[in-house]
């Protein structure tokens, strides 16, 4: 099975991205890099522009909601072997956002802030990247899924927007890798959900965590690459926790 050498990983800059990012740069295989962030800024003290030391790594800036930023990606980045999109909404404290209780809290503005990141974005990723993907090697396009996006294993109720917005961004892995199987008999689409890790966006949320449950972002990413590592194209369209488990639809 031939290692990634081309890859993009698009939420650079947050605790999984990133940690997948200092991953994949230690591979001997990997042969460029790319890391795709908001904010080049937020990268600033720990890539360099001319990394002599290991992959050529190289910041891109681009807003995954942006049509013309990820057009002018998809124009610097070759042909990826893997793309890897670990952005993703849960709450937002400047503008008020939290996971409903009640249906009563659903809120439209809300419904719409989580969709378009954790939808709506890795969806134009697909669009623009996808067709920049080989198509004689196996290939990887993974997003960062959820658990909880699952509806048959829904059992608490609540987190609505988010709940839908992941179980929607299953959906979508699901068509892709039925399109791209026609393109790529090699090809492989896959949602992952990484468990709870400790970064800012479950901060609020894993107070009832238990303690070997809580995984710091450098193990969630040594447990994401693992999965994709072993996965096969018979695998496509799927999602898998970060025990390689496949999480029912």
């Amino acid at each position: 099975m031939s290692a990634p050498r081309n890859i993009v990983v698009l939420g650079a800059s947050g605790g999984i991205g990133r940690a997948l990012c200092d991953a994949l740069a230690a591979r001997p295989e990997t042969e460029q890099l790319h890391l795709v962030v908001r904010n080049p800024e937020s990268l600033a003290d720990s890539v360099t522009e001319n990394n002599t030391e290991g992959p050529k790594q190289q910041v891109h800036q681009a807003d995954i909601t942006s049509e013309a930023d990820l057009a002018r990606l998809a124009a610097a980045v070759g042909t990826p072997d893997m793309i890897l999109v670990a952005t993703g909404l849960l709450s937002d404290a400047t503008t008020g956002l939290r996971p409903e209780k009640s249906y009563r809290q659903q809120d439209m503005a809300a419904f719409e802030q989580v969709f378009r990141v954790n939808t709506i974005g890795p969806a134009l990723v697909a669009k623009h990247l996808l067709d920049r993907m080989p198509r004689d090697r196996r290939t990887v396009f993974a997003a960062l899924g959820a658990r909880v996006g699952s509806i048959s294993d829904n059992r608490l109720g609540g987190w609505h927007a988010y709940r839908a917005s992941k179980a929607a961004l299953a959906m979508l892995i699901r068509s892709y890798a039925i399109e791209m199987a026609r393109r790529n008999p090699q090809a492989i689409c896959v949602c992952l959900h990484p468990g709870t890790v400790r970064t800012p966006l479950s901060a609020p949320f894993r107070g009832a965590v238990p303690e070997h449950r809580l995984f710091a972002p450098e193990e969630a990413a040594a447990h994401l690459l693992k999965v994709l590592d072993g996965l096969i194209p018979e695998d496509s369209g799927n999602q898998y926790d970060w025990a390689g488990k496949r999480i029912p639809a």
